[in-house]
């Protein structure tokens, strides 16, 4: 009995000398891990301030990109100080690593469409063929741009409806932006019915044109014959406008030849 005891007594001290041991052992391992925790935390957060204020004063620097590779290099440097603190308790991180690599392998392979529309989305805020406040049109959707961001890009249709469109859908494909460049041409076409009148019904044209102060005096305004038919000509107007107000005056310019060609005898029909 006296020696049962004399052995648990004997245990017990072994047992509490080796947890004394552990506990020393992994106290600065804690302490270490603490610390690589609250300087990897301040540090990230201060690289990620540091990118973003400098990617700012880049002229022409998207501010929603800016802040996209921000906080690419914040969570970059807290994934590292983890892996790091892992380490300090023994834990591989070559085998951390590999486990990342597959779990970002499966997310990636999981959100494919949402990757694609981000990499879409730094793109089109890179090479910027679109701008917040243009009306563009691609082969599959129209209007003006509210907002681009990483997933989606913001539109407003000509009737005032929002449409969210994702961001692959506006890349690799044709793009044609109708506010971008600061002058318009339009092709006004009429289709006279008298041949006898194609001179007259040109010079009425262009001092029509010459006598709207929106339409550009340079390139000058211009008319000719685009097509010969047995029921009469094909004659155009071609003049230059500045883009805010291409639109007006192209309505406003077809409107008064009808009423000009009316008014003179002339008939016309647009073609």
């Amino acid at each position: 009995m006296d020696q049962q005891a004399t052995d648990f007594v004997v245990a017990t001290r072994a047992a509490l000398a080796q947890l004394s041991a552990l506990a020393v052992q992994y106290s600065f391992s804690v302490v270490g891990a603490l610390l690589l925790l609250i300087i990897g935390w301040l540090a990230a957060g201060m690289l990620s301030r540091w990118a973003h204020e400098g990617l700012g004063r880049i002229r022409g620097f998207d501010a929603t990109l800016a802040q996209f590779f921000a906080n690419i290099i914040r969570y970059a440097i807290l994934i590292i100080v983890v892996v790091m603190v892992l380490g300090q308790f023994g834990v591989q991180t070559a085998s951390i690593l590999a486990a990342l690599g597959a779990v970002g392998l499966a997310i990636g392979l999981a959100l494919q469409g949402t990757l694609q529309n981000i990499a879409a989305g730094i793109m089109l805020l890179v090479l910027r063929p679109l701008r917040v406040g243009e009306y563009i049109e691609t082969p599959s959707v129209s209007g003006t741009v509210q907002d681009i961001g990483l997933f989606a890009t913001e539109l407003k249709t000509y009737d005032g409806l929002y449409r969210l469109t994702p961001n692959s859908l506006l890349w690799n494909v044709p793009v044609t932006n109708h506010s971008r460049l600061p002058t318009r041409m339009h092709d006004l076409k009429l289709h006279i019915a008298d041949q006898d009148a194609i001179e007259r019904s040109m010079q009425m044209l262009l001092d029509m044109a010459n006598s709207d102060e929106r339409v550009l005096k340079q390139p000058a305004p211009v008319a000719f014959v685009t097509d010969l038919t047995d029921a009469g000509a094909v004659i155009s107007l071609r003049y230059w406008a500045n883009t805010g107000v291409w639109w007006a005056v192209s309505r406003d310019m077809t409107k008064r030849a009808k009423e000009a060609f009316h008014a003179a005898g002339i008939t016309v029909r647009t073609t």
